[in-house]
């Protein structure tokens, strides 16, 4: 209907939940936030969104909630909890863009649905400049009525929308799958790469060649840049990986599945995060491979 004005909430403001939530401001949106920072709700404030104390109180003004939140114990709370959305009274869908694995999705989808409320689990995968630019892949299940209310606004967030399924917790399935990929990938890209430095290759070189070869990967076109220039500033933190990681091990074992490759990565990982490095830029465990080598991926004049 013209001039009708959807009331949509977001919770967390993070590196990946701001981009995405900044992409809702719209005239016929009304934007109801929380986040427990208050450095990270005053510039939505600033544009007009209306600024919430507690998961529950954005569920009593919206009708949509969307979360993007650090882990799953976090969704949870900001669920189920006291103060959780699902005691709101305007809320009728909620969209969960965490990455918290299926028990979670699962519980979460359970406890909605017991006060009549619709759980649509719809993780993302694009890093921080997909999600600023509006390119994000999201891995989408959930019933089909409250996944057709929730595209158009899922629309303005990713470009590649797929929809897995009825069941919420496929789509955690189908992101957990991604990022055993991705994080397998990049500790052996980096390994190889390492070794072919110490062997005297250029750094540039090498990846410019794999690139144009059967080498080429996300890591080697997209994350290698920030390895080679020295920024390190690829924009996520080794502890979401290592957290990742985890729960794809865990959903493995759970569907008898072994995983002899990835859990040699995933002892990378946990090793980065438990030596001072868990708050570090994922793109920094190169530095890790840089050691043990004993050279460095820098490339020419640090670019």
């Amino acid at each position: 209907m013209t001039g009708e004005v959807t009331q949509i909430g977001f919770l967390g403001l993070g590196q990946m939940g701001a981009p995405m939530a900044e992409r809702l401001f719209g005239p016929d949106l009304r934007l109801h936030v929380f986040d427990p920072r208050p450095e990270a709700v005053a510039p939505f404030v600033a544009r007009g969104a209306v600024a919430c104390g507690s998961p529950k109180e954005v569920a009593d003004a919206a009708g949509i909630v969307l979360a993007c939140l650090p882990s799953g114990e976090v969704s949870e709370a900001a669920a189920l909890g006291p103060e959780g959305v699902v005691h709101g009274r305007a809320i009728r869908i909620h969209g969960e863009m965490s990455t918290i694995g299926r028990p979670a999705m699962e519980r979460i989808a359970a406890g909605l649905a017991a006060r009549g409320i619709a759980a649509v689990d719809t993780p993302i995968t694009g890093g921080p400049a997909g999600a600023r630019a509006g390119t994000l892949a999201l891995m989408i299940a959930g019933a089909a009525e409250p996944v057709a209310t929730l595209r158009p606004i899922l629309q303005r967030i990713g470009k590649s929308l797929f929809v897995l399924g009825e069941r919420p917790g496929q789509g955690q399935v189908m992101k957990l799958v991604n990022n055993l990929l991705i994080a397998a990938n990049m500790v052996s890209a980096f390994e190889a790469l390492s070794m072919g430095a110490k062997a005297g290759l250029d750094p540039g070189t090498m990846v410019e060649l794999v690139n144009a070869g059967t080498g080429r990967s996300f890591v080697s076109s997209d994350m290698m840049p920030a390895v080679l220039s020295r920024r390190f500033g690829f924009g996520a933190a080794i502890s979401v990986v290592d957290k990742d990681v985890t729960l794809g091990l865990e959903e493995a074992r759970a569907q008898g599945v072994p995983m002899w490759c990835i859990e040699q990565a995933a002892r990378v990982w946990r090793f980065a995060a438990t030596q001072g490095m868990a708050k570090d830029d994922i793109s920094e465990l190169a530095r890790l491979m840089e050691r043990w080598a004993g050279a460095e991926m820098r490339g020419r004049q640090g670019g």
